[in-house]
């Protein structure tokens, strides 16, 4: 492995995020990595000569571009980028406010874009460089009751590394975006999940799917998040990264259930689908 990569991690101070971080720096990495506040990286990292903790708000551009600068003053370089942060939304789509909606898509789809935005001349110049954008297996497969809102911006993030990974390909830059599954981290826990303010008691689907995953999933997760920090290295190694990677089993399990069901409707419905052209 090339030892002298330089990662930018967002959204590092917990879960799969701190997972990496913790593993590329254990491995020689060098790892500028951005939360809301530095003292929360310092906590769960400490301090090292390879490890730069920045305090950044995703959704402002320059809190990010000043992040981003600040990075390649320090390190002189930047090769692979993580947008990890984000957090989870929970309640039906009638329940959630529009600013509970646009929060949720201001940290975890435009906080992703205004990365790429500031990291791409960099990569343009150098011809190189890896994105990888930390969806769900929710980017995917969408029949959650309750999850809608944070489905949606997870699917926003497959749509526009998909764009992306044509957009930068003539400069030799690659775009991954990543649908892990359940992994045993923090996720479901009070602060990295949001509830609606207004709950409404005719949804009895959408308060199941949010008790079972309270009291069922929280704490049994297969996923190991020490195992994917290993896998993220790994792509970020490999010289033809893939554009689509689903990990853990359970998401490469949905992932051919939601395949199956598209090439059902597919066939049942050919002659209709057909029918519409001149």
């Amino acid at each position: 492995m090339d030892t002298q990569k330089v990662w930018l991690v967002t959204g590092a101070s917990k879960g799969l995020g701190l997972s990496l971080v913790k593993t590329l720096l254990n491995k020689g990495y060098k790892v500028a990595a951005t939360s809301r506040t530095v003292e929360s990286l310092e906590k769960e990292v400490g301090i090292t000569a390879n490890f730069l903790p920045l305090e950044v708000n995703l959704a402002d551009e320059k809190s990010v571009a000043n992040a981003i600068a600040e990075t390649l003053e320090t390190f002189g370089a930047i090769d692979v980028v993580v947008n990890n942060a984000g957090y989870g939304q929970w309640g039906t789509l009638e329940e959630l406010s529009d600013s509970e909606i646009r929060r949720n898509f201001d940290v975890n789809v435009f906080g992703a874009l205004n990365t790429i935005r500031s990291v791409m001349p960099h990569f343009r110049g150098r011809k190189s460089g890896h994105i990888i954008n930390i969806a769900s297996i929710g980017g995917f497969v969408g029949t959650f009751s309750g999850f809608g809102a944070y489905f949606a911006t997870k699917f926003a993030m497959v749509g526009f590394t998909e764009a992306l990974s044509a957009e930068v390909k003539e400069f030799g830059i690659h775009a991954t975006v990543v649908y892990p599954g359940y992994f045993r981290t923090n996720f479901l826990d009070e602060g990295s999940i949001r509830f609606s303010e207004n709950s409404i008691d005719a949804y009895t689907s959408a308060r199941n799917t949010e008790q079972w995953h309270n009291t069922e999933m929280n704490g049994k997760q297969i996923g190991d998040p020490d195992k994917a920090a290993i896998a993220f290295i790994q792509l970020a190694e490999s010289k033809n990264p893939p554009l689509h990677f689903f990990m853990g089993s359970d998401a490469f399990g949905m992932a051919h259930g939601k395949i199956e069901v598209l090439q059902n409707e597919l066939a049942a419905n050919e002659s209709l689908s057909k029918s519409t052209d001149f």
